[in-house]
């Protein structure tokens, strides 16, 4: 049995910034808000962080102050990847320097490895990794998808924890929990999903709706692991309306927008990212409205 990096909901950091660059004020609200949420694990730099728009010095920077602002606060897991395992070893590396305390390694992208290529990509960026690693399946981004075979195999590497699983393939992780038992922790990757992946042995959720509503999503997990299955239904079923909002447009466009609307971050895009359309933002603003996370007048 391996022991989960975290239980429960560990956010998927937005990364505030404007023209001039990161707005380290902004950062450390979000940050703060986590904390005085219950949430206990942030993970920084992932796709919702939009580190693909970031430069390796901002992504470090961005990494460095949110281990700094968090202290023994919270554990911080580094997003790393890119489309080749030597960038994926150096961002690892990186990360322990920094003072992360976990990665979370994403498909690599564009190449469109096979079942081996995926195998070796992973494996040695464990073996050279000082920190845990989290396998983070997400082919709907990256084209390339594990499967439950791919994670019996990996599995038996010690450092690596286990996986994001964010295919949208329920009977997926149900395999992969059947194959792997407690030899591959699973985390749900999508929010919406994430209450049926408890069900099958999930550890928790990498959620980009705590972003918004971090309160909710926590209690939503701890009814769960408090065998309070009611209670967890409700709270899925009264922000199920804000999983779809926030994946309206692809993300993190809308919940970067939520949280400007909210009055806790800055809204600015790099392209090729842009704003969102005025029919989709209204119906996100409705959605925000409703749970009272945004002023009538806005």
């Amino acid at each position: 049995m391996k022991k989960p990096l975290f239980t429960g909901t560990a956010t998927a950091m937005t990364a505030p910034y404007d023209e001039s660059g990161i707005d380290y004020s902004a950062m450390a609200r979000l940050i703060d808000r986590q904390l005085e949420h219950g949430i206990r694990t942030l993970v920084i730099n992932g796709t919702t962080g939009e580190a693909a728009t970031l430069t390796e010095e901002e992504r470090s920077s961005l990494l460095r102050f949110s281990v700094n602002r968090c202290g023994n606060n919270a554990a911080v897991i580094a997003g790393i990847g890119g489309n080749n395992t030597s960038d994926a070893i150096r961002s690892a590396l990186t990360a322990a320097d920094a003072g992360a305390d976990g990665v979370l390694l994403t498909t690599p992208y564009y190449n469109k490895a096979n079942s081996e290529g995926l195998r070796r990509h992973f494996w040695e960026t464990a073996e050279a990794s000082p920190l845990p690693l989290i396998i983070y399946n997400v082919p709907g981004r990256t084209s390339v998808a594990c499967s439950p075979e791919l994670y019996r195999e990996l599995a038996q590497h010690p450092n690596i924890n286990g996986v994001k699983e964010a295919s949208g393939n329920i009977s997926l992780i149900s395999r992969t929990r059947r194959l792997c038992g407690d030899a591959l922790n699973i985390w749900s990757g999508n929010d919406d999903q994430t209450l049926p992946a408890l069900s099958l042995g999930a550890k928790g959720v990498i959620s980009v709706a705590s972003n918004v509503v971090p309160d909710r999503m926590n209690a939503m997990c701890r009814a769960f692991f408090r065998d309070r299955p009611e209670e967890a239904r409700r709270i899925h079923e009264e922000l199920s309306e804000l999983f779809e909002q926030l994946f309206s447009e692809v993300n993190p466009i809308p919940v970067k927008t939520a949280l400007h609307l909210m009055g806790l971050a800055p809204l600015y895009f790099r392209l090729p990212l842009a704003g969102m359309s005025s029919k989709n933002k209204s119906a996100l603003l409705g959605c925000l409205r409703r749970l009272g996370l945004a002023d009538k007048d806005k």
